[in-house]
């Protein structure tokens, strides 16, 4: 009986046992703690206002919230299904600062333009679209920027739908399920050539 190649047989071991170990830690680790994270999120839109963040902070998604936008100084749409897009306006919060995005209302319009010239916005706490690929996203560990949605649309604007917990993701258990798969498959595959060498 043949001896097993040493170093393809070593190699093979290392990347499964890899790929198991990164299964196990999406299982043990990841899911445990993003499960206890939605469910804080599900807590939120019942506890106290806070004001807008200026800076990220994932713990305050879907907390009820202000600010006073002294000027809008862009505008832009944004793909929001069914509802066509959503009106996201860049504020002015003083002569300093990083200011703030607030999403007014949605359109089926792509060529809508609001008038609305700022205030006080009352609303909660969200994140702002992401424009990096998200394969980017898996070295670009950057937070996403948070968004104020109105809960008051202004004239010509479907108001903004209430917090849903399903818009943040959940998938480590999909990604578990892939890397044992990718471990299994690597191993038939390793076993397959190593029998077919023999038969030669």
């Amino acid at each position: 009986m043949k001896r097993l190649p040493v170093i393809p047989t070593l190699v093979v071991a290392l990347a499964v046992a890899a790929m198991i170990g990164l299964g196990l830690w999406q299982l043990l680790d990841r899911l445990p703690k993003k499960e206890a994270y939605l469910a804080q999120l599900a807590q939120n839109p019942a506890k106290p206002a806070v004001a807008f963040p200026r800076f990220p902070d994932d713990r305050l998604l879907f907390r009820r919230t202000s600010a006073m936008c002294l000027q809008p100084v862009g505008q832009r749409l944004a793909g929001a299904g069914a509802a066509g897009y959503r009106v996201i306006v860049a504020c002015r919060t003083g002569a300093e600062g990083p200011g703030f995005a607030v999403q007014l209302g949605t359109t089926h319009d792509p060529r809508f333009h609001s008038d609305w010239r700022g205030g006080m916005v009352t609303g909660f706490v969200s994140h702002a679209p992401d424009a990096r690929p998200l394969l980017a996203t898996l070295f670009d560990h950057r937070p996403q920027d948070m968004l104020l949605v109105a809960d008051r649309a202004p004239p010509g604007l479907a108001p903004n739908g209430k917090p849903d917990l399903s818009s943040v993701p959940n998938n480590h258990l999909s990604y578990a399920v892939q890397w044992f798969f990718f471990a299994a498959i690597a191993a038939v595959i390793y076993a397959l050539a190593v029998s077919r060498r023999r038969s030669r």
